[in-house]
């Protein structure tokens, strides 16, 4: 009767972890087989209506996944975004089919490369500051995550 009862908490507990979106240390979230880490932003260097979402995201899974879309509470209009070299220029092109997370690896979204785009910010926002989000996965489905600001130049001496 005791492995029963150990069983079934086992097998309840193993159920919840899939149906919640866990917290592990701080700026660490957990969905499925995904983890993000270290969600953070910047104060624009330019002082413009847009900023930037950077992060690591880890498959620890057997299948690849895929960021399809995402939000902010700075904006209603978030995009992702990669940066290409053409010719001599460096642009921001978007990535409307999302970016992949392939099974096994870490992605890391990052400045001059692959990263979240708030359109049309209302305000900037400041260093220290933090704002809240959602990223939404084709198979592990939504994670809240929270946005920690930065300096207006951090990140660009990667």
């Amino acid at each position: 009767m005791r492995l029963i009862k150990e069983f079934t908490f086992a097998a309840a507990l193993s159920l919840a972890s899939l149906y919640t979106i866990s917290m592990g240390h701080a700026g660490e979230v957990r969905i499925g087989d995904l983890t993000i880490e270290q969600p953070w932003s910047r104060q624009s260097p330019m002082a413009g209506n847009v900023a930037a979402g950077f992060m690591k995201i880890t498959n620890s899974g057997t299948e690849d996944d895929r960021l399809i879309s995402a939000t902010a509470s700075i904006t209603g209009t978030v995009q992702l975004h990669d940066m290409k070299m053409d010719g001599d220029v460096m642009k921001m092109v978007e990535i409307p089919e999302g970016i992949v997370i392939p099974a096994g690896q870490t992605v890391e979204l990052k400045p001059r490369s692959l990263h979240v785009m708030f359109m049309d910010v209302a305000a900037q926002p400041r260093e220290g500051e933090m704002f809240k989000g959602t990223l939404v996965f084709e198979k592990a489905g939504t994670a809240e995550v929270e946005y920690e600001v930065k300096a207006p130049m951090a990140g660009m001496g990667q």
